[in-house]
């Protein structure tokens, strides 16, 4: 690829912001999108793509010496990155700055300023423009156009919003074993029931308002994911999928593998949820039994799982989903990717000690148990006040059960115990210090509590109630990063508020508008640029 000329600008009109190894030109009117609470993303990114490629380098050295071949050809250890969205580009310098074995990163947007600041930063740091190729295109269009030849290694989605537009073209564009990386921003939709027919329409699946209703979000970008690489014979592989402030972040690996596809409907299916007291149930869409070798035999689930009122408080049950309900993460790749951030220290990344507490929590989330409670809801349920989490811990475990936090929620008891195991403990909890008088008879608390007890309920304290995550003190969970934070309004090339000559013949169309209504629709065009 020529290189061509180097743009013109003058320094003195632009603002510098560093982050990582790069420093970025942002004009002082702040023409391109820009988000500093997003470093952690970065962040987590490169790390996650740092171990992506070793994982996949070391797949690639053991298949080049098991072949007897004697023709064989070392495989090559670059690989190329697709930025779909990149506003500034700052992500695809980062990536050419801080990411070995880089071939080339395509850098696409849609806006022409947009590309224009990709090459500014790109010559300000001092990258060639062969290594981060600036285009500006329709991200589907692009996509597409790489569907059958030049496939990327990588494929980076972080748009503003939801991602479901991206998700077909990004499959389409993935090489065999690449890695997918998706942002949806759309949390109202994904992660509440104020719109369950939008969610719906973009992920396939209906939310829930619910304690785990961030992770079912990631749940349902997954469930996406993996409904629109099926039909391609593909196989999505969650790595690393997390909940992030205002959105979700996604790391996926993309298989080519008809045989893997069989199995999606046994990890595939829906959750029914009690709306009083907050007690779940899954229900897969198939079963899958192995056979001799690699051979299993799939077949449709029995079902229903639950009745048509919760079997602990007797009130009305709701239905989530369909949604992912394999793992949410590789364990293997976590644990390298920790090690990795690890190792780097704080000059390696800005945000480490986040990403080092997120990470321990995701290494200790059981990964076989979708969804989970929360101390705050169990104890609401039942009327009474919260325990040290490390007492209902200890109980679960003290009764043979599992239990672990989950990086999405503060307070989160995530088990394999049964749901009436659970509100056994509960149980034992108010018969120790009292029944609140608040309780009416009849009422879904009353309900509870009126049944028997029949698990030995034991609140000595179990050795690994306290996960080690906090004994060694990680920022397990993120406060507001900073004042004001969240998603920035959306760019757009030229706004008009900033152009007073457009401001004022806007104003100018809207007064003649006005005017045409009280003269019966009489009055001059509107002015238009």
């Amino acid at each position: 690829m020529a290189e061509e000329s180097a743009p013109v600008y003058d320094i003195e009109d632009y603002q510098k912001v560093t982050e990582g190894k790069a420093t970025i030109l942002f004009p002082k009117h702040n023409e391109v999108f820009y988000n500093p609470v997003q470093e952690f993303n970065r962040d987590m990114s490169i790390a996650a793509i740092r171990t992506w490629r070793d994982i996949a380098w070391d797949e690639k050295m053991a298949r080049y010496n098991k072949s007897t071949n004697p023709n064989k050809v070392q495989p090559p250890k670059k690989f190329t990155v697709l930025e779909a969205l990149a506003a500034s580009g700052l992500r695809s310098v980062r990536y050419a700055k801080e990411i070995e074995d880089i071939d080339y990163i395509l850098t696409n947007d849609l806006l022409a300023d947009a590309v224009e600041s990709i090459k500014r930063n790109v010559h300000y740091n001092g990258l060639s423009q062969t290594l981060v190729r600036a285009n500006q295109g329709d991200a589907i269009s692009v996509m597409y156009a790489h569907r059958e030849n030049d496939r990327f290694d990588v494929v980076d989605l972080d748009p503003y919003g939801t991602a479901a537009p991206f998700i077909d073209g990004a499959i389409q564009a993935a090489k065999k074993g690449a890695l997918l990386c998706v942002t949806c921003t759309d949390l109202a939709v994904l992660a509440s029931c104020n719109h369950p027919e939008t969610c719906f329409a973009k992920y396939g699946g209906n939310p829930l308002k619910s304690e785990f209703c961030h992770e079912l979000a990631l749940r349902l970008v997954i469930h996406s994911l993996q409904q629109t690489a099926s039909r391609y014979g593909r196989y999505i592989e969650p790595l690393l999928s997390c909940s992030i402030d205002f959105y979700v972040r996604i790391f996926v690996r993309v298989h080519y593998s008809p045989i893997l596809v069989k199995s999606v409907a046994s990890k595939t299916g829906v959750v029914y949820h009690c709306k009083s007291c907050g007690t779940y149930t899954s229900q897969p869409f198939g079963t899958m039994q192995a056979r001799e070798g690699n051979n299993a035999k799939y077949y449709v689930a029995s079902g229903p799982t639950v009745d048509q009122k919760c079997a602990n408080c007797e009130s009305k049950q709701e239905v989530g989903g369909p949604c992912w309900l394999g793992p949410l993460h590789n364990k293997d790749f976590v644990k390298r990717m920790y090690d990795s951030v690890n190792k780097a220290g704080k000059k390696g990344f800005g945000t480490q000690p986040r990403m080092k507490g997120m990470l321990k929590v995701i290494l200790e989330e059981l990964d076989d148990a979708p969804f989970h409670y929360t101390l705050r809801e169990l104890c609401s349920a039942v009327h009474t006040s919260c325990p040290p989490l490390v007492k209902v811990n200890s109980a679960i475990l003290n009764a043979g059960y599992r239990v672990s936090s989950v990086h999405t929620r503060q307070g989160s008891i995530k088990t394999d115990a049964p749901p009436e195991v659970i509100w056994d403990i509960m149980r034992a909890l108010v018969k120790e210090g009292g029944r609140s008088s608040k309780i009416t008879e009849g009422s879904p608390a009353d309900r509870i509590l009126a049944k028997e007890i029949t698990t030995k309920v034991d609140f000595t304290e179990h050795k690994d109630a306290n996960p080690e995550s906090r004994r060694i003190k990680l920022v397990r969970y993120q406060i507001n990063p900073e004042k004001y934070w969240g998603p920035k309004a959306r760019h757009t090339e030229n706004p008009k508020t900033k152009n007073p000559d457009a401001k004022r013949k806007q104003e100018e169309a809207t007064t003649d508008a006005a005017a045409a209504d009280s003269n019966g629709g009489e009055a001059k065009k509107p002015k238009t640029e």
